[in-house]
């Protein structure tokens, strides 16, 4: 049976995450607020950002800034966008 969660990012009731996606507190959060919906939004998201920005994630700084853009990402807040992207027309 599916794990279900109220999703922080949907708002609504989605199917959660099968673990944490990492350790310790943050882990936890994500793992009881985040569904697999928007985790995967997430990943997808990381990827451009880390790919357009050329980030390096043996740097500090900017894996500092990706924690801190999940958390904008998750909460609803505004974050940083791949500059130049523009999303497929459906």
């Amino acid at each position: 049976m599916t794990r279900m969660v109220m999703c922080r990012k949907h708002n609504q009731e989605l199917p959660g995450l099968d673990r944490q996606p990492f350790p310790g507190a943050k882990g936890e959060d994500i793992f009881n607020h985040i569904s697999q919906q928007a985790w995967n939004e997430w990943q997808k998201h990381q990827t451009m950002l880390i790919n357009e920005r050329r980030l390096n994630m043996m740097d500090a700084a900017d894996r500092k800034f990706l924690q801190a853009e999940m958390d904008k990402f998750f909460a609803g807040e505004d974050y940083a966008q791949a500059e130049g992207y523009v999303p497929p027309s459906e």
